[in-house]
């Protein structure tokens, strides 16, 4: 076992030391997680708390703090969902669709990630975020860019109505685990994020619905809904986007593994 060290530059043997606590963890790509957690850690006796915590099980990310999305540094606190690599292919279909989008919303925003990388890509947009956890709202605060604003509450429910008719990108990280597969999830998610952030209902597509079922009053004309889904679930996803009058479609990314459901609104 590591033990704590004491406040001092770090050494080589610091790095093979930290490598091998991880690997007897468990840690698949220990080396990696080291280079992190060496670069993040101010002293010795904090480098030891941090491989301690990430030995123990916490998510990489909650122990350093932050995450890294689409170029971005996005602090992450603890309790608070983990930006996942995949859904930066949410952000790349959502610029390329609308680049003259005036208004953006980052909807079950999480850490606000989604919403900092649309406002990095498209810095005219008027960003707007909101969550129903509060951990997450003080942690997309952090990371939501100046003029950007972050709202609390029950998805629609939290934004001002004058944005009805006015969204050009709706992106909307909803829940998608059925509730009976949530208990499979890795520890790192089902025992260290908000079960809100994980649970979709029985089937996966509760939250999604009930978005879907509003998402045509917020969407100005050409405006878009994005969100993503499994595999497995992206027929039913794409019916009830049809059912909402916007004109669904499917987009993946085999690399990142990603399956995206857009939903547009006609401009007629």
């Amino acid at each position: 076992m590591l033990s704590p060290f004491s406040p001092s530059e770090f050494l080589p043997s610091d790095h093979s030391a930290v490598v091998g606590r991880l690997r007897a963890a468990g840690c698949v790509f220990a080396e990696d997680e080291a280079d992190l957690l060496l670069s993040t850690a101010g002293t010795r006796d904090e480098l030891a708390a941090m491989v301690e915590r990430r030995a123990g099980g916490h998510p990489l990310e909650h122990v350093l703090g932050w995450a890294e999305f689409c170029g971005l540094r996005i602090a992450v606190d603890d309790g608070v969902f983990v930006p996942r690599r995949r859904t930066e292919f949410l952000v790349r279909r959502a610029v390329a669709a609308r680049p003259d989008a005036g208004v953006a919303v980052d909807l079950c925003c999480g850490s606000g990630a989604v919403g900092a990388a649309l406002a990095a890509s498209l810095p005219a947009v008027e960003l707007y975020a909101a969550d129903i956890d509060p951990g997450a709202v003080r942690c997309a605060r952090r990371n939501v860019p100046e003029g950007g604003r972050v709202y609390e509450g029950d998805l629609f429910a939290a934004l001002p109505g004058a944005l009805r008719g006015c969204v050009g990108i709706l992106a909307a990280n909803v829940p998608y685990v059925p509730t009976e597969e949530v208990g499979l999830l890795p520890a790192e998610a089902r025992v260290h994020e908000p079960r809100v952030a994980l649970d979709g209902g029985a089937d996966g597509l509760d939250v999604l619905r009930r978005v879907t079922g509003e998402a045509g009053e917020w969407l100005g004309p050409g405006g878009i809904l994005l969100f993503e889904t499994s595999e497995r679930q992206a027929a039913d996803a794409v019916e009830a986007v049809g059912r909402s009058g916007l004109e669904p479609r499917v987009a993946t990314c085999d690399e990142l593994y990603a399956t995206v459901v857009i939903g547009t609104k006609p401009t007629g």
